[in-house]
């Protein structure tokens, strides 16, 4: 049985664009559907759409290969028509995230994606992210879909990634050239071996293949994210989703992607500080499963910033560990506050949580 709760679902450009000069509805109106279907069983989605540069490819028309410039004001002119080829199967708000591979090196703006992602779930629109193509440099650029998908699942915490693609999945050989392959239904992990597997890309639109999906695989499955290659060209994989059953590779990691963030948390991040909490916030964390908040916070040690790892204490005992999103400076002022009061005494609007439970191990 194919379970999920928090999905990434990554849309390639020969979906979005199969002509390669213009959005199309072709192929999006069984993967629309399936969205709505699982946001009104409780579910949640995220997309990441390819297509930015073929949907405006007819607006700037070059007869040579693109320059860098050519392909960034393909991709201004086209973004909006890929927004506005989405939104038009929905009548829940869609909104546009433009990341770049910098934005998620750097921990404050990986700390602010991760807010905005759930803001936007929360007020359930439909996030719908692309690389920000139009300022996007070689060095600045994640440079395919799948790894930004995978990247994207990481961020969001979803325990789901599911690559459409205009391939059924990873065969045991290329299916083009070898009519002997056969799909592979479900792996344990990638190695070496699988990835020799893999050809190079299928199609003309887009810039990844099978060795970018199977490197968003591995990732994915890394921090127990389990991934799913499926064909987006067949209306019956989405049908079966819908009915908990992957038609496609299923990659199964070992461990829950709940477990896996935990772990990186406990053990992989250098705590930056101390938050000092009082036995009622100590109580709503360990048996409630609550955040945490200004008002159960009594003080602070360290120089930490948005982003940073603090433990957790109550009267000297460490009661977890969590990622701040209040940097020392702010926390200081902001310690034993009502959220009500945050916004004049800071001087931004703040949604008053100090931790996310998302990003706290609890001992």
């Amino acid at each position: 049985m194919f379970t999920w709760q928090r999905a990434v679902i990554k849309v390639g450009s020969s979906l979005i664009a199969p002509d390669s000069i213009s959005c199309s509805a072709t192929y999006l109106l069984a993967i629309a559907q399936f969205i709505t279907a699982s946001r009104d069983a409780g579910k949640e989605v995220l997309v990441v759409s390819s297509g930015s540069v073929a949907a405006g490819r007819n607006s700037v028309k070059v007869k040579h290969l693109p320059s860098i410039a050519e392909k960034q004001a393909m991709a201004a002119i086209g973004q909006t028509r890929m927004m506005a080829n989405w939104q038009r199967f929905f009548d829940f708000p869609c909104a546009q995230v433009l990341l770049t591979a910098d934005d998620l090196r750097d921990r404050t703006r990986y700390v602010n994606i991760a807010s905005t992602i759930r803001e936007l779930l929360a007020h359930q629109a439909l996030p719908i992210i692309n690389e920000n193509d139009t300022v996007a440099t070689d060095e600045l650029k994640v440079g395919d879909n799948d790894n930004l998908a995978a990247y994207t699942a990481l961020v969001a915490q979803a325990d789901t990634l599911i690559i459409c693609s205009d391939v059924d999945g990873l065969y045991s050989a290329d299916p083009r050239v070898n009519p002997q392959a056969t799909l592979i239904p479900e792996l344990a992990g990638v190695d070496q071996s699988i990835y020799q597997l893999a050809g190079g890309a299928g199609s003309n639109v887009g810039t990844g293949g099978m060795q970018t999906k199977l490197q968003a695989a591995e990732k994915c499955m890394q921090s127990g994210i389990q991934t799913l290659i499926v064909n987006g060209r067949k209306p019956a994989v989405f049908e079966a989703l819908q009915q908990g059953r992957a038609m496609g590779t299923l990659f199964k990691p070992k461990q829950s992607c709940r477990r896996a963030r935990q772990l990186w948390i406990n053990h992989t991040l250098k705590e930056k500080g101390q938050v000092h909490i009082d036995q009622g916030a100590a109580t709503a964390l360990v048996s409630k499963g609550a955040s945490l908040l200004p008002s159960g916070i009594v003080g602070c040690e360290g120089a930490f910033n948005v982003g940073d790892a603090v433990s957790i204490e109550c009267n000297g005992v460490k009661v977890g560990k969590g990622l701040v999103l209040f940097s020392a400076a702010e926390l200081a002022l902001a310690k034993g506050r009502k959220t009500s009061e945050l916004n004049q005494l800071l001087g931004y609007p703040s949604n008053g949580i100090v931790v996310h439970r998302d990003d706290m191990v609890v001992f």
